[in-house]
């Protein structure tokens, strides 16, 4: 790094309210108002401060929705030692305040749960027990991959149950009640390599491109009106030798819950997911059926599909069953 660059994060740092800054944003992504509560500062002066730490690149805005969040950037070492042994009556305070936050997002995510419990409880006696559906993804996906990314991830259970698979996680939803929920989720489960945004899942263009080795879409396809567009931004974020997976259920008539729960499609065929996922160069290479556990209920499925290294031809004979 050059020597202006680094005297500039030197002076960015060496202050009592943005070395304070650092420290929190070291435990969460933190809007203006947050740290505003936690500093017991004006918000004029917490915004100069953050304007300081973004232009020496040390911390970096985004947006989701109305609000505007604020996360650390990749600190320099020298730094991040510093911040992980900072001990003192303010950063004890700022860690309580830190905390009185988090109970407060998460009186909100379970209350957003209570209100929609019912629907999600009745279409989960549908289908196989949810673990097994997990235990089936984890079975299909590769050991390690260095980045993962969640299409649609709702409450943020995928990247719970793959955190062990991956050096750094993402995970985009549109909705903002949901990712208020996942953004609970993950704190809890102490996940700091995780990130969470606001993106429309049907706009290639929001979500970069070459961004993930293993990218899951679970149980969200049936919701679209348009999922090839979902698949067309997978394949897009996905790099070469990365896996896609999707978990969904098996086409079927039950026909209430389009009407009941808004499921725009009645699942899927292997035959028309796999002319998707070719359309977008993907290789098609293993499915998987999990019967339900009540007569009459939904049959799941698990599909992977692969992205090359190299474009080739890809025949509807090379799929797999696993």
């Amino acid at each position: 790094m050059q020597f202006a660059a680094i005297l500039e994060q030197l002076r960015a740092a060496g202050e009592e309210s943005r070395l304070r800054i650092i420290a929190l944003l070291n435990e969460s992504d933190l809007t203006v108002t947050e740290l505003v509560r936690c500093l017991d500062q004006l918000q004029p002066r917490v915004s100069r401060h953050l304007k300081i730490l973004v232009e020496a690149g040390l911390v970096a805005p985004y947006q989701e929705g109305a609000w505007r969040f604020y996360r650390l950037a990749a600190l320099p070492d020298w730094l991040a030692a510093m911040v992980e042994a900072l001990e003192g009556d303010e950063i004890e305070h700022d860690r309580r305040a830190l905390q009185a936050i988090r109970s407060e997002r998460a009186e909100k995510a379970a209350a957003y749960f209570a209100e929609n419990a019912d629907a999600w409880d009745a279409v989960r006696q549908l289908h196989i027990d949810d673990a097994e559906i997990e235990r089936a993804l984890l079975d299909l996906a590769p050991e390690h991959v260095d980045a993962f990314l969640d299409l649609g991830t709702g409450t943020g259970r995928m990247l719970t149950v793959f955190s062990d698979r991956y050096a750094s996680g993402a995970g985009y939803d549109m909705s903002p009640e949901m990712l208020a929920v996942a953004r609970v989720r993950i704190q809890d489960a102490g996940l700091r390599h995780v990130h969470l945004r606001r993106r429309d899942i049907l706009k290639p263009d929001e979500i970069p491109a070459l961004s993930a080795d293993l990218i899951c879409i679970h149980h969200v396809l049936h919701f679209l009106a348009e999922p090839e567009r979902a698949i067309a931004a997978a394949a897009s974020a996905l790099r070469p030798g990365g896996a896609l997976l999707i978990a969904d259920f098996q086409a079927h008539v039950r026909e209430e819950l389009r009407t009941e729960y808004a499921h725009r499609r009645l699942g899927f065929h292997t035959d028309e997911l796999s002319r998707l996922a070719i359309s977008h160069g993907l290789l098609p290479r293993a499915e998987r059926s999990l019967p339900p556990e009540r007569e009459g209920g939904l049959v799941s499925m698990i599909w992977r599909f692969d992205k090359p290294n190299t474009p080739q031809p890809i025949q509807k004979s090379d799929f797999l069953h696993a």
